[in-house]
């Protein structure tokens, strides 16, 4: 009956279950050779595995080490609340500084002497000091004097240096022409506004190093326009000092002269010139007498009486052309 039943359960499947005649290979895992040395074989498991969990401690990296470091780095808030950082009284800690102050550009050296005047009338004991870096450029007007006009290196800007406190803060920004401190925006969505920043030694110093460069290069601009000048004038001296006759006559020769009617003008005098003027009417010939086209022959085509001009018209080249001669220029042809 049990052979049957095996009989049964094998009787559907269609192929025979062969196991290898070889046996299955082992699979073995890799595991690190550890060297032991004489001493450690000594030692208990519990040792042993000690060892092993400190080996393991060193290698890997603490990350408590890292965070602690980051926040010893992070540097410390200054205010312990953003109202604190409003008050304006804290710039005071600061000590003296030098401060940027907007003003307008066109009054700049006019605004910086009423903010001087402002601050030594309302606080008579601070020290400070106001300084607008300008450029003064010389100039000799036409009349003969000396004019001396600021130019501004950093228009719009005037530096102050002081202890500022906010009951000076607000003094300054009702000062005329000022509009405010050159900063950054400080505090919340609830309430922000313009703290001034302070400017450091080094640019200030920079600032006072550029402007005496600049003064200095104006300077010697003026003084080298100026010797050319005199060197001109000089000249000018020295050519009158030596033929003064020659200055007068080159003068008299630069002024237009004006015109003067001859004594043998055909149109004053009575003679036989008087004659061949009236033989003059357009359309005659006439022959240039003297002139650039003397011994020419052309037509006449024009003649004004007024002032003695006469235009002809001559063949040159197959093709007539008109000229503007004097009256005393040309003669009548006769055959």
């Amino acid at each position: 009956m049990m052979k049957q039943g095996l009989l049964l359960w094998r009787s559907p499947c269609q192929h025979s279950l062969s196991f290898p005649s070889r046996p299955f290979p082992h699979t073995t895992t890799k595991r690190p050779l550890i060297s032991i040395s004489a001493n450690t074989e000594q030692l208990t498991a519990r040792e042993r595995r000690r060892l092993r969990n400190e080996s393991r401690e060193s290698n890997a990296t603490n990350w408590r080490e890292q965070v602690e470091e980051r926040l010893i780095k992070k540097p410390k808030k200054r205010y312990a609340s953003w109202t604190e950082e409003l008050n304006l009284d804290t710039l005071a800690k600061l000590g003296p500084q030098w401060w940027v102050v907007r003003v307008a550009r066109v009054r700049a050296e006019e605004t910086a002497e009423i903010l001087a005047r402002l601050l030594a009338r309302n606080f008579p004991d601070i020290d400070f000091k106001v300084y607008s870096p300008a450029v003064h450029v010389k100039r000799i007007l036409k009349n003969g004097s000396l004019s001396v006009k600021p130019k501004p290196l950093f228009p719009g800007c005037v530096f102050l240096r002081c202890v500022l406190n906010k009951e000076i803060h607000d003094s300054i920004l009702e000062c005329d022409g000022v509009g405010g401190f050159i900063g950054s925006k400080v505090g919340n969505t609830k309430r922000q506004i313009n703290k001034p920043r302070p400017v450091s030694v080094v640019d200030m110093e920079a600032i006072f190093r550029q402007a005496k460069e600049e003064q200095e290069k104006t300077d010697r601009a003026f003084e080298e326009s100026q010797r050319g000048e005199s060197l001109k004038s000089g000249m000018l001296s020295v050519d009158s000092h030596l033929d003064p006759s020659d200055g007068t006559k080159s003068v008299m020769d630069s002024k237009p002269k004006k015109r003067t009617r001859k004594a043998s003008d055909p149109l004053t005098n009575g003679s036989s010139a008087a004659k061949d003027y009236k033989l003059l009417v357009p359309g005659s010939s006439v022959r240039v007498v003297s002139g650039t086209f003397a011994e020419f022959v052309g037509s006449l085509k024009k003649l004004n009486r007024k002032s003695g001009k006469a235009t002809v018209g001559f063949t040159l080249f197959g093709k007539e052309s008109l000229v503007d001669l004097d009256v005393s220029d040309i003669v009548a042809e006769t055959n």
